[in-house]
C-alpha cells in the first residue's frame, strides 16, 4: 500500500510526465497556444495530442468563418434600421471611390493598351486585325475590368480599412464606442460595406472604358485602324452577346454582378480582420496583410464560380 501511495504521489507531483499529460488532457489549448509535446509520451498519446491540435485549429477557423457571416448579416441589416450614419456613408464613398479613381484609370488604360498590342501581333498573322476592338471589349467588360478593379481596391482600400479599424481596436476606441452605447458594426462596418457595394461597380465601369480607350489608342497609332471602325467593332462585341429585356447587354450583366460581389468581399474581409485585431501595432500589420491576401484570393476564386453561374443562367 505504501508503494502504491508513493507511486500515485509521484504521478501527481508537478513536473512529472504523468502530471504534465493530465494537465494537457484537461486544458489542451490555452489562449489559442498549442501545448508543447510531452516528453516520453507514447505513440498513442502523441497521436491524441496531434488530433487535439487539429480539432482546436478547425474549431477556431469555423468560429472565425461564423463571425464573418454574422458581421455581413448585421452590416447589411443595419442599413435598413435607425440610426443610419449617412454622413459616414458619403465619406466612405469618397474614400473608396473617388480616391481610387486614379489607380483604376491607369490600370485599365494600360491593360487595354497591352491587350490591343498583343492582339495585333496575334491577329496580324490571320489578317484579322479589325477584330482588335471586339477582343479588347470582350476581355475588359466581362473579365479583366471587374477583376483588376477588385484587386486594386483590395490592395488600396482593404488595407486602409483594416489598418484604420485595427488601430481603433488596439487603442480601445471601439471599446469606448460600446461604452457610449454605439454599436461598432453599425457605426464602422455598415457605411464601409455599403460604400464598397456602391462604388466598386462604378469603378469597374470606369476601368472598362479606360481599357477600351487604351486599346483604341494602340489600334489607331500602331495598327492603323480608324477610330470609328474600332468603336464599331466594340459595339458589335457588346451586341453579339445578346440582351436581357431587349435593352440590357448580357456583357454588362457579367461585368456589373462581379464587382458588386467583390465589393462586399473586400469590405467585409477588411472590417472582419480590423475589428479582430490584437497584439498592438504588430497586430495591425498582420491584420492588414491578411486582409489583402484573403480578399485577393477570394476575388480570384469566386470570380470563377460567378462566371460559371452566369454562363449557366444567361447561356453565354
Amino acid at each position: 500500500m505504501v508503494s502504491k501511495l508513493s507511486t500515485h504521489e509521484r504521478a501527481g507531483k508537478p513536473g512529472t510526465p504523468a502530471s504534465n499529460l493530465l494537465h494537457l488532457l484537461r486544458d489542451p489549448v490555452a489562449n489559442g497556444c498549442h501545448p508543447p509535446p510531452v516528453r516520453g509520451a507514447s505513440f498513442p498519446q502523441q497521436t491524441f495530442l496531434l488530433l487535439e491540435r487539429f480539432n482546436n485549429a478547425a474549431k477556431r477557423k469555423i468560429h472565425s468563418l461564423q463571425e464573418f457571416f454574422v458581421l455581413g448579416g448585421k452590416s447589411i441589416g443595419f442599413a435598413f434600421s435607425r440610426p443610419f450614419y449617412g454622413g459616414d456613408l458619403v465619406q466612405q464613398m469618397e474614400a473608396i471611390g473617388v480616391q481610387s479613381m486614379a489607380i483604376v484609370l491607369l490600370t485599365g488604360f494600360f491593360t487595354g493598351m497591352v491587350l490591343a498590342l498583343q492582339s495585333a501581333i496575334a491577329l496580324k498573322t490571320f489578317g484579322a486585325t479589325l477584330y482588335i476592338g471586339r477582343l479588347v471589349a470582350g476581355s475588359m467588360i466581362r473579365e479583366l475590368g471587374p477583376v483588376l478593379a477588385g484587386l486594386m481596391v483590395a490592395g488600396r482600400v482593404g488595407s486602409g480599412i483594416a489598418a484604420q479599424l485595427g488601430s481603433m481596436r488596439v487603442t480601445e476606441q471601439i471599446d469606448a464606442l460600446n461604452t457610449l452605447g454605439t454599436d461598432p458594426i453599425r457605426k464602422l462596418a455598415t457605411p464601409r460595406v455599403l460604400a464598397a457595394l456602391i462604388m466598386l461597380p462604378t469603378l469597374t465601369v470606369i476601368n472598362d472604358f479606360a481599357g477600351i480607350l487604351g486599346g483604341s489608342v494602340i489600334a489607331a497609332a500602331y495598327v492603323g485602324i480608324p477610330t470609328s471602325v474600332y468603336w464599331g467593332t466594340v459595339w458589335d462585341q457588346i451586341a453579339s452577346g445578346g440582351f436581357i429585356f431587349k435593352y440590357i447587354p448580357i456583357d454588362f450583366v457579367h461585368g456589373l454582378v462581379k464587382p458588386f460581389v467583390f465589393g462586399g468581399i473586400i469590405a467585409l474581409t477588411a472590417t472582419h480582420f480590423g475589428l479582430k485585431t490584437t497584439g498592438g501595432t504588430e497586430g495591425v500589420g498582420v491584420a492588414t496583410t491578411r486582409t489583402v491576401v484573403t480578399a485577393s484570393i477570394l476575388i480570384l476564386v469566386i470570380d470563377y464560380f460567378i462566371t460559371q453561374l452566369l454562363i449557366s443562367i444567361l447561356g453565354s
